[in-house]
């Protein structure tokens, strides 16, 4: 606060401004905006390198198996009984695992 004081009677307030400025937007950008990107890319990644016979639990917590794949829908096969085949939309999976290599 004293610092403000000093730069204010000096007649550098508009630069100690700016500056305070620049470092709010700085600190937004790089703890709210730049982790949101990533995880966006990630998840993109994720959903392009989406297969048949891939293991995949939804956002509403379902686990499944892709049987079928279009551009932004998907058609996943869920428990045992293997009637019950519900297409979503791509942005509905949450998670990806790939069927281990035995």
């Amino acid at each position: 606060m004293n610092i403000l004081l000093t730069a204010a009677q000096g007649g550098n307030a508009g630069f100690i401004m700016i500056a305070y400025i620049v470092m709010i937007v700085a600190f937004i950008y790089f703890m709210m905006v730049r982790p949101q990107k990533k995880e966006q890319k990630r998840m993109a990644a994720m959903l392009s390198a989406l297969e048949l016979g891939d293991s995949v639990l939804t956002n509403s917590g379902f686990y499944g198996v892709v049987i079928d794949i279009t551009d932004d829908t998907v058609i996943v096969e869920f428990g045992n009984n293997k009637n019950c085949r519900i297409p979503m939309q791509k942005s509905a999976i949450a998670q990806v695992e790939k069927p281990s290599a035995e």
